[in-house]
């Protein structure tokens, strides 16, 4: 990957980063970069576009991702805690896959980005109408761990509202979500295997197959539903369950 003279970073380190010169066999010196985020906005983007498979994400035009080819992303864009470091302000936010013979559309937007401030962006919809959504990822940090819910399933038709079961607490924990809804953050207990089911919503019929969660202490979380919703199994398509970590 090339890096560019540009206000973006992805953050693989926070702090402090180290690394050691031998000058020669007697002789090293060690080197302390600091990274000073205290004036970015940090983006992460989870990709719930139907088929989607290749994507390249441009800031201002600038290619986060990489000059050429293109990032396969499936789920979130860093995979990591952490996120991509901006510039405060009005940023063109661009995602699209590069193939020439791709059929995806390309999704352009606006985003007003403030320093400190965390956010989520959602793909959503299918390749030929594709969409996206942004919303603040509102970071605090608390002894438990934090968990919240996106619903971008796909369907042609109209679907219910979903809720989110819990086996481990014999409730639901998000009840009554629409499609495209992002829910605040809950507590969630940290280091606890739970067994989480999306049903629509009044009902008890598991709309996912099992999905196995157990977070770590203070951290956050977003669980998604996405897929089309009329289609089960193991395909590509298929609904499910899935999560990543904010935080």
């Amino acid at each position: 990957m090339k890096f560019h003279k540009s206000s973006f970073i992805i953050l693989l380190v926070l702090g402090y980063a180290s690394y050691f010169v031998a000058c020669n066999k007697e002789e090293e010196r060690m080197i302390d970069e600091n990274l000073d985020l205290s004036g970015k906005g940090i983006i992460k983007i989870y990709n719930a576009t139907l088929g989607s498979t290749r994507n390249n994400i441009y800031i201002d035009n600038i290619p986060i991702t990489g000059t050429t080819g293109t990032y396969d992303f499936s789920s979130a864009f860093p995979s990591t805690v952490y996120g991509i470091a901006v510039e405060p302000g009005n940023r063109a936010i661009q995602i699209k896959d590069t193939q020439t013979t791709s059929t995806q559309k390309p999704i352009d937007l606006m985003a007003s980005i403030a320093a400190g401030k965390n956010y989520t962006i959602f793909t959503y919809d299918t390749l030929t109408q594709a969409k996206a959504k942004i919303v603040e990822t509102a970071i605090v940090t608390s002894d438990s761990s934090r968990l919240r819910f996106a619903n971008f399933i796909f369907s042609t038709t109209p679907v219910p509202n979903v809720d989110v079961y819990s086996v481990k607490r014999q409730e639901n924990i998000f009840t009554n979500v629409a499609t495209t809804q992002v829910t605040d953050y809950i507590p969630f207990s940290s280091f606890r295997n739970d067994t989480l089911y999306v049903r629509a919503t009044g009902t008890t019929a598991n709309l996912t197959p099992v999905f196995g969660f157990s977070p770590t202490r203070e951290r956050s979380y977003t669980i998604v539903f996405k897929g089309r919703y009329q289609t089960t199994g193991t395909t590509g398509i298929a609904r499910l369950l899935t999560s990543f970590p904010d935080y």
